[in-house]
């Protein structure tokens, strides 16, 4: 099978390249990272006017009409400069439970928004208690006359401090893991009652808890069919899986970079440490992890748009599986091989190696997908 890019794909990847070499320097990120807002605006709009925020829309509603291919290239260069910026949270995840569970008139007022960059979305899936069952809800949302009531508290929803609609689950019916009677509701930010405490991330973005205490919406609000949620929760939760293993093999791609420059440059004895041996085996392991991690980045960006199947399930649990895997592999090595420097704010590779533990900690780590994968291979 022929795994290049065509024209058009390269091409996309190249131009999200360009902008990121150009915009996204390492010490722009950490002003980035300590700003109020936890990522740059400007870079945001950038995005927004090269197309980029539109890459997963169809076009029919302003969108790229790209694949899960497209999603990924640029995932991949986005985790290259380390950029902080909602882009999975916001167009990916949040645009895309919208685009396919929403109604014309919410894919109409919503949609176009979020695929120009101007409008910003978050979601709200993930509890304290739940750790990573996305079915796990106890957030309730009563009815009450034409309205919904919210209660509840939503965890580490990223770039939710400065969306401007939130999608969150909550459940109208069943007990507190059942997968039937979760809903997905669109929550204005500036919903009375809605209260955000925000956070820094390890990995230097910005998260929030959402605390939801009497928040009343309309029966406009609800995105899809009450009580059916949890199919589109877990389908767009494969597609963020397949985005992320792209951002995962950009991050290692330069944790592997800046590893075999150090090995280059560090001398002992006079001579450069990548002469011992031991360490040219240790970089060679980490070379293969790396093509490990790209071939199942590709496998699952190859299926991520694809119907949801067993099959589907089990080729994204084994992509997250590996690319947690080979991501922690990379990080303890390249640690490892740095030395003390490797662990300092100042130099970039700590901040690769707090990105690959993020990623593998975002929607289950390896051992929740490898458990994932045992179970839907034994049911099959």
């Amino acid at each position: 099978m022929d795994f290049r890019l065509n024209e058009e794909q390269q091409m996309l990847q190249d131009t999200v390249a360009r902008l990121v070499r150009g915009e996204y320097s390492f010490e722009k990120r950490l002003e980035y990272s300590e700003s109020e807002l936890g990522f740059s605006a400007d870079f945001w709009k950038q995005l927004g006017e090269l197309g980029l925020t539109a890459v997963p829309f169809p076009e029919e509603l302003g969108g790229f009409g790209g694949s899960g291919v497209e999603v990924q290239s640029v995932m991949t260069e986005l985790g290259r400069g380390l950029c902080i910026e909602p882009y999975l949270q916001s167009i990916v995840l949040g645009g895309g439970l919208i685009s396919q569970a929403g109604n014309d008139q919410q894919k109409e007022q919503w949609l176009g928004g979020i695929a120009s960059g101007e409008t910003r979305a978050a979601v709200g899936l993930q509890e304290p208690q739940s750790f990573y069952d996305l079915n796990d809800v106890e957030t309730r949302a009563e009815k009450s006359g034409g309205n919904y009531v919210l209660n509840g508290r939503k965890a580490v929803v990223i770039g939710g401090h400065c969306a401007d609609v939130l999608v969150v689950s909550a459940r109208t019916s069943g007990d507190s893991r059942d997968a039937d009677g979760i809903s997905l509701f669109l929550v204005p930010a500036d919903a009375e009652g809605l209260e955000r405490r925000t956070y820094p991330t390890i990995d230097g973005a910005k998260g929030c808890d959402l605390f939801l205490n009497n928040v009343t919406v309309g029966a406009e609000a609800l995105l899809g069919e009450e009580g059916q949620g949890a199919g589109v929760i877990e389908y767009q939760a494969g597609r963020a899986i397949a985005a992320l293993c792209g951002e995962a093999v950009g991050v290692m791609e330069v944790a592997c970079d800046l590893t075999l420059e150090y090995l280059k440059q560090r001398k002992q004895f006079g001579v450069p440490i990548g002469r011992f041996q031991v360490l040219q085996h240790r970089m060679v392991d980490m070379m293969s992890e790396l093509e490990q991690a790209r071939s199942m980045a590709i496998l699952a960006a190859s299926v991520a748009d694809e119907p949801q199947s067993d099959e589907r399930r089990r080729i994204l649990a084994a992509a997250k599986n590996v690319i947690g895997r080979s991501g922690q592999f990379i990080s303890e090595q390249g640690i490892q091989s740095h030395g003390g420097i490797g662990m300092t704010w100042e130099y970039n590779f700590a901040h690769y190696a707090k990105r690959l533990i993020m990623i593998n900690h975002q929607l289950g780590d390896d051992d929740f997908h490898l458990e994932r994968y045992a179970t839907l291979l034994q049911a099959s």
